[in-house]
């Protein structure tokens, strides 16, 4: 039974390890709405084009932050951003800027601006074109008027240094408007069904117009101008001169009505970010209304990158079970032979099960100064330890101590007793908190998508940037069955390795 569990330790170990040759890669980032999604595949098929390297798109990889982050430490190669947030946000600029500007203050980082794409996406609030012509609002400013009015903002445009805090400062909000963070791709829904009064948007949203939206004059000119560019490293047009030659060419390329055509595609039309980054590579995009594809569940999740984000979900789970057993058996059997150490072993495995997913996925970032793949196992790592660590711990100190005494009596080593009788005799629950732990990683796993780690969490977050239910239950759906799949799995797995007799004894066990 040692050799057997030993085997399927090492074979956990090795899944996921092994990295395919090829050869150099670029990255390209994005953020967590439809338009960087757009332009992350319109950045990613130009650079393509060139077949200079390998090109990987990283996307939906979270807020300004991360994926800035994510640039300075080499995770990505180059994203689509905005001069505003990029002096505001990330340079914290006051007063006004230019190019020249921007680039002098990130050159230190080994980063820089290039390529205005052609178009200026402001931030604007919105409100229903009805409410806003009863209450006649017409501008900013004529919020303050109104002190019972429900905002549902963004959590960055809340966060950022040139968002809500300092409207508020700059217009004299006042205090006594209710405002709560929404996703903003749930925002148009939640207004039109009146469930918010207020919400900020982009101002090349497809969406105002379909909900019939009044887009409030910024009349103290309180936002920036947001170009949009590329933020790049500077070792880029280095390594990739043709690519970057490539890039160059979409300078001016897209103004803010074929923006505004190119997100109703994906939003609107339903079209997939590659497709219409495609059309507008190959200048299919037109100013006609986009037309509509039926995008049903079955369709959503039979796409092409199924097979894709099943290899990185199966990844990021086994990987770090393997991590979490390799580590948690020793820790639970440290804990049932000192007493004495058990009290902090099982607090401190407790206490990082209490860590918010999303709140300990933003601290390894920085400790790994990295986004995707290895933060993402530490966290499903340390989320694992608790089930392993406990379950080790109560099965070895149930097991009775005749039988403890009889494995002495005849003479084994500690190390022996241990191997031969007390594991084996445990191994039900211990093998109960892997498998807790297993469907715990199952679930948790798709939050890492939101860092650029793959897996189902890329469909989740796609939906809810599109606001797309058969995208989102594309993503949950194969998420919930592998959890099945992996709870019969490791059902036939305590079948096989745990005799009919010790199964009974341990039946009890299961729940701990």
């Amino acid at each position: 039974m040692m050799r057997c569990g030993t085997g399927l330790i090492l074979w956990f170990l090795c899944l996921g390890f092994v990295v395919p040759a090829g050869g150099e890669e670029l990255r390209v980032g994005s953020k967590r709405f439809t338009e960087s999604y757009i332009l992350g595949e319109i950045i990613s098929q130009s650079a393509a084009k060139t077949e200079e390297a390998t090109v990987t798109h990283r996307q939906g990889l979270g807020n300004t932050g991360i994926v800035f982050s994510a640039l300075k430490s080499g995770a990505i190669d180059v994203y689509p951003d905005y001069t505003g947030t990029i002096a505001k946000e990330i340079l914290k600029i006051d007063g006004p800027f230019d190019l020249e500007l921007l680039n002098r203050r990130l050159a230190p980082e080994g980063l820089g601006v290039a390529v205005p794409l052609g178009f200026n996406n402001t931030y604007a609030l919105a409100m229903l074109e009805t409410q806003a012509a009863t209450l006649d609002i017409k501008n900013i400013s004529d919020l303050a008027m109104h002190t019972d009015l429900k905002a549902g903002l963004s959590q960055e445009f809340l966060g950022r240094s040139d968002g809500w805090s300092g409207l508020v400062a700059k217009y004299a909000l006042p205090k006594t408007l209710q405002v709560t963070g929404i996703d903003h791709g749930l925002a148009y829904d939640a207004i039109a069904a009146q469930q918010i009064d207020l919400t900020d948007i982009y101002s090349t949203d497809a969406k105002i117009e379909k909900y019939r939206l009044r887009v409030l004059n910024d009349d103290k000119q309180y936002f920036p101008a947001y170009d949009a560019v590329l933020l790049y490293r500077l070792d880029l047009p280095k390594r990739f001169p043709k690519t970057w030659i490539n890039l160059q060419q979409l300078e001016h390329s897209i103004n803010n009505a074929t923006m505004i055509q190119l997100n109703a595609q994906a939003e609107l039309a339903g079209q997939s970010f590659s497709a219409v980054a495609q059309r507008f590579i190959t200048h299919e995009i037109t100013q006609k209304p986009a037309q509509s594809i039926a995008q049903n569940f079955w369709s959503r999740l039979t796409a092409p990158d199924f097979l894709r984000l099943t290899l990185q979900h199966l990844n990021l789970v086994f990987v770090s079970l393997a991590l979490s057993i390799a580590i948690g058996m020793p820790l639970g059997i440290a804990a049932s032979r000192r007493p004495s150490f058990a009290k902090w072993i099982l607090s401190l495995t407790g206490v990082l099960q209490t860590i918010p997913s999303l709140a300990l996925l933003a601290f390894l970032i920085p400790v790994f100064n990295r986004i995707g793949t290895i933060p993402a196992l530490a966290a499903l790592f340390l989320y694992a330890l608790l089930p392993i660590v406990r379950n080790t711990y109560a099965g070895l100190t149930q097991i009775a101590p005749s039988l403890r005494e009889s494995a002495e009596a005849l003479g084994l080593p500690a190390g022996a007793r241990l191997r031969l009788v007390e594991i084996p005799l445990a191994m039900g629950t211990i093998l109960a908190g892997i498998k807790t732990s297993a469907i715990i990683n199952v679930g948790t796993a798709t939050i890492a998508a939101f860092i650029g780690a793959g897996g189902y969490g890329e469909r989740i977050a796609a939906g809810l940037a599109l606001n797309d239910n058969n995208m989102l239950l594309a993503g949950a759906v194969p998420a919930a069955l592998l959890a099945l799949l992996v709870q019969w799995g490791f059902d036939v797995l305590d079948r096989w390795l745990i005799s009919p007799g010790l199964r009974i004894r341990h039946g009890a066990s299961d729940g701990i």
